[in-house]
């Protein structure tokens, strides 16, 4: 499908627009605007895996609620691209991370329905909540909204978000979980399991779907199960829910990709008051065989054939520095067995899966969690190991307190690896690895 042959890209300028479409008309809306984000960042690279699997989201958040007085934030950015052409950003996308262009993450400054700018993970619901409460306070009927990934949902501060907000029963928030497994490498750790547990729990998800279908229609079934879903649902997961237990009324997993579903449920959710937690189930790269096939790979693939999905690489073979990292830390784990490698998220972005593939036991992942990275990284040190911590530059700012206070501090033998360094280009001011020598060179030891 080209340009030439869209039926309702080209119609579409503003969310008043989309709403004029029908349930049949949106559904073809969505393969146009997915053929689209292909067509146009196969010419012009970003991060297109993670914004093919928010289609139907963005679609459907736009479709349901009254933007841009009713708040959407959306977490990182990477999944935003859907969001910036149906708000009036279709030819200006052409300019997408370009010099003079549109930014690739959402910037207040570049649009209204860019509630808030996001470059860094886990930053979405504390936001959000921020706007709620402010609309409260303020006496303003607005919908305010979080869309964070499950890869983001491992950082702190979004279990911060969550603790406050859940203890402000009457502020109305809405937090869509968009699961799909993965950050920019395969999901790691505890929320994960217990994220796929829920979503693959047949007796749980049977009696939801049933539930759901009269929830959607009928209020007073809807204010019964408001009620009485708590005690269902521990019932039914045979543990207490998460996000119960922080207060958050929970609902779902729903098919992230399924329009009519999607919209029925953010319909019901809006009647809802208070903060209430929705999970979403999508596939990273949907609609693109390749990107599904590969996810990592299709998280930002560079140039590529649309048609085929070949990726078109530099043929000068130059090594990247990430790589000579990898293997250098690979030669000096294999001479010291005290030596171990840390990484919030970001194996293959530091290269330090070359060594997570040799010694498994000796390399650890620990989600988007920077802080943690470093003072897990002081505890290894502290009990005699030869912690390597790889983190991007612009991320260890989040961990400037725990380098101080956990490692400098105490003068622990951590080596402190910090990738991307520089400027960045195309990514913008939130990626600048350009404070790491100004902040870093005031840290004594």
């Amino acid at each position: 499908m080209m340009h030439s042959e869209y039926k309702w890209l080209d119609r579409i300028d503003s969310p008043d627009d989309l709403k004029k479409l029908s349930g049949s008309d949106l559904r073809q809306y969505c393969d146009e605007l997915r053929q689209y984000i292909i067509e146009q960042c196969s010419s012009n690279p970003g991060h297109l895996a993670s914004s093919l699997g928010a289609v139907e989201l963005a679609v459907a958040l736009h479709y349901v609620f009254n933007t841009p007085d009713d708040k959407i934030v959306w977490d990182v950015g990477h999944q935003t691209y859907a969001h910036k052409i149906i708000t009036g950003r279709r030819e200006a996308f052409r300019t997408n991370r370009k010099l003079g262009g549109i930014s690739g993450f959402p910037r207040m400054s570049e649009s209204p329905y860019d509630a808030f700018g996001g470059g860094h993970a886990s930053v979405s619901i504390s936001a959000a909540f921020g706007m709620a409460k402010a609309a409260e306070l303020k006496g303003e009927q607005r919908q305010v909204v979080a869309v964070i990934g499950d890869g983001s949902m491992t950082g702190g501060l979004a279990f911060e978000g969550l603790n406050n907000a859940g203890a402000s029963k009457q502020t109305n928030l809405l937090v869509i979980l968009n699961d799909n497994n993965m950050a920019i490498d395969q999901a790691t750790g505890a929320l994960k399991n217990y994220l796929v547990k829920i979503s693959t729990s047949r007796r749980y998800n049977a009696i939801k779907r049933r539930l759901w279908r009269i929830l959607s229609h009928t209020p007073a079934v809807l204010r019964f199960c408001q009620k009485a879903g708590n005690a269902v649902k521990q019932g039914l997961l045979k543990n207490s829910n998460l996000f119960e237990s922080l207060n958050f009324r929970y609902f779902g997993p729903i098919d992230g990709h399924n329009l009519p579903e999607l919209v029925r449920a953010l319909a019901a959710l809006r009647r809802i008051e208070g903060p209430k937690l929705l999970h979403v189930m999508t596939v990273k790269g949907k609609g693109y065989k390749p990107a599904e096939c590969n996810k990592p790979v299709w998280h930002a693939p560079g140039k590529f054939n649309p048609e085929t999905g070949e990726r078109i690489v530099s043929k000068t073979e130059v090594a990247r520095y990430q790589d000579v990292f990898g293997q250098t830390l690979l030669e000096l784990a294999r001479a010291d067995e005290r030596i171990v490698g840390i990484t919030p998220a970001m194996p293959s972005g530091s290269s330090m899966n070359i060594l997570m593939k040799e010694m498994p036991e000796r390399c650890f992942d620990v989600g988007i969690a920077e802080g943690h990275a470093v003072t897990f990284s002081a505890g290894l040190a502290a009990a005699g190991m030869v912690p390597f911590c790889n983190i991007y530059s612009s991320f260890m700012q989040r961990a400037y307190d725990n380098v101080i206070h956990d490692v400098a501090i105490q003068r622990l033998p951590v080596v402190m690896c910090l990738d991307r360094g520089g400027l960045v280009g195309e990514d913008g001011a939130t990626h600048h690895g350009a404070f790491d020598l100004a902040y870093f060179g005031t840290v004594p030891n």
